[in-house]
Order: C-alpha cells, then structure tokens, then sequence
C-alpha cells in the first residue's frame, strides 16, 4: 500500500534500522525509541492489525518478536522486555499495519505499567460469557 509508511519500509523505499529480516518479517529500530533497543516486529505482507492479519502471518511475526526479544536481552543486559501490540486507534495504534512492539526494560528506567482494576460482584463471570460466546 502506498500511504503505509511500514509497507514503504518493507520495500525499502524509506530507510529504517533492520535488526532482523526473514521471508515473511521485519524487525527496525523504532524511530521513537521508549528505551534504547525499542525495536518493532512487522508482517511484509499488509494488512491493518490483529483482526484482519492472516494466521500464517501472525505466527511468523510472534517467533520473530520471540527470537529478536532474547536477542535484546542477550545484547542490551535488559532486566526484562515488554511484548506489546496496539490495536485501533482507541488502543493507541498510529500506523495501521500490524507491529508488535519490543521494549527492554531495566531496573529503575522509571517505567510503570497502567493501573489495574477489580472486578464486581459476578461480573468476570458475565464477561467470561461474552467471550466465549464469541469464540
């Protein structure tokens, strides 16, 4: 597609920082980095995001997210990665293509993550329901 900037970047059209390259994925640097290493995890082939990408694609980009994350592991000394996938724009995803992001993480880098909620009486039972009911 000529207006995804991550198809461009699959045809090579606009640079990037490869860290990782097979037959069905790419894995950059991202521009933005949230902690040096901050590397994203695409399908060659397009698509918008979790809901519409083809299953032998999606298993191709989550064993290259697996492989790249022990990579920036190994490499960076990282106290942990976070493996994260933004999905329509009220979920905050800004490129529509799907990407998963990698992000090491260290002791004290002053990251925390979002505030957890509780449950009502009988409501994950509800929601359980719901999402069953849609598998």
């Amino acid at each position: 597609m000529d207006d995804c900037i991550f198809c461009r970047i699959v045809e090579g059209s606009i640079p990037s920082t490869k860290v990782f390259e097979d037959e069905h994925t790419l894995a950059f640097l991202d521009i933005g980095p949230v902690a040096p290493g901050h590397t994203l995890v695409v399908p060659k082939q397009h698509s918008t995001n979790i809901f519409d990408v083809l299953p032998e694609d999606w298993h191709c980009v989550t064993e290259t997210a697996r492989i790249v994350a022990i990579a920036l592991d190994k490499a960076l000394g990282a106290d942990g990665v976070n493996v994260m996938m933004n999905n329509r724009e009220h979920a905050g995803q800004t490129v529509h293509h799907p990407h998963i992001h990698l992000i090491p993480r260290f002791k004290g880098d002053g990251f925390t993550l979002w505030p957890h909620g509780s449950y009502g009486d009988g409501e994950a039972v509800r929601v359980a329901q719901k999402i069953k009911e849609a598998l």
